[in-house]
């Protein structure tokens, strides 16, 4: 089954199309970092813009690349919540659009499911049931994955998701967007015991995140030594706060795999693509004779082929969608 997925949820326009959920036939990407770099962070109304401009010619190349045309296509897919409206919406209605004017089904994919998928992609053998830690910039998330499209929270953020934290405090050390990823190249020269940071608990919940209050004792220790007239070693700041950050990441996740007794562990969204994160996970599973999976680095950021693996398993629980399909800014991973 070939299916064309198409996702827009916030600054990458993006499509693929996707064998039996598991092989990527084409994939392409059409980034705005450059433009959103001048302003620091994602604009919506110009990522919007970009989406309306990019989307014809995306999903035009895509095809070609895949080397078919739309009546060689079972079914659309496409990325409808949780992201920036604007731009869903872009995504949603061209969508809708192909759909009506083929005939082909139209599939629902949510968008944090799509980030679990992404190690569909990679690893032919992942089945669920497992158990995934889901971080990127807007979500923090211990996900049990009991089946391809049934799934249960487990652990979630308080406050700001680990992607926003690198983030931030990457921008106020200076560094340009996307600072998550400039913070970790950074952090790999840097000595991460320079600087003790706390690490936050959630007393009432062993298993959820908070990362506004270690966000604020960067932004304070940065903005105090500036006002003193001293200079901070970027790289050992960087990655001591990268070592506090995944220090509360993975022992949450390791806890929660303890305690409901998963063996198989796997990493998505795009702060799968930290290095730290990435060794701390398969240090940890290698010593206690777990499975760890994590996707490709490629594939860790947002992109249409995560989509169409997802899609395929909705497709499979009857999951179709008409023509009232409407984009949503939150949706819970359990509702799909």
């Amino acid at each position: 089954m070939k299916i064309l997925s198409i996702e827009s949820s916030c600054d990458e326009t993006a499509a693929a199309v996707i064998g039996d959920g598991r092989k990527i036939i084409s994939s392409v990407i059409a980034t705005q970092v450059e433009e959103h770099k001048l302003y620091g962070g994602v604009v919506p109304e110009i990522a919007s813009r970009r989406h309306c401009e990019s989307i014809c010619g995306v999903v035009r190349e895509t095809l070609s690349q895949a080397q078919t045309e739309l009546s060689g296509i079972d079914a659309i897919a496409v990325t409808y919540a949780p992201g920036l409206i604007g731009a869903l919406l872009v995504g949603v209605n061209f969508a809708k659009g192909l759909s009506l004017s083929t005939g082909l089904p139209l599939i629902p994919v949510h968008h944090l499911r799509g980030h679990i998928a992404s190690n569909y992609l990679c690893f032919p053998e992942l089945e669920p049931p497992f158990l995934c830690l889901v971080v990127s910039g807007g979500h923090s998330h211990i996900v049990e994955v009991k089946d391809y499209t049934d799934m249960r929270i487990i652990g979630r953020t308080r406050d700001d998701a680990a992607g926003e934290a690198f983030d931030k405090a990457a921008r106020t050390m200076g560094m340009p967007y996307p600072g998550g990823i400039h913070l970790d190249k950074a952090a790999e020269s840097g000595d991460e015991n320079a600087f003790r940071f706390p690490i936050p608990k959630v007393s009432t919940s062993p298993y959820d995140f908070s990362f506004s209050g270690l966000k604020t004792a960067v932004i304070n220790l940065i903005h105090n030594t500036k006002q003193k007239g001293g200079e901070l070693p970027v790289n050992d700041l960087a990655a001591s706060f990268r070592k506090a950050v995944v220090d509360s990441l993975t022992k949450n996740f390791f806890l929660a795999a303890d305690d409901l007794g998963y063996d198989t562990l796997v990493l998505a969204g795009g702060v799968s693509a930290n290095s730290l994160l990435r060794r701390r996970t398969q240090e940890l599973s290698d010593a206690m004779g777990r499975k760890c999976y994590f996707p490709a680095k490629e594939l860790c950021g947002d992109n249409g082929a995560m989509i169409g693996s997802q899609a395929y398993y909705e497709y499979l629980a009857g999951h179709i969608a008409d023509a009232g399909l409407n984009a949503a800014a939150t949706r819970s991973i359990e509702l799909g």
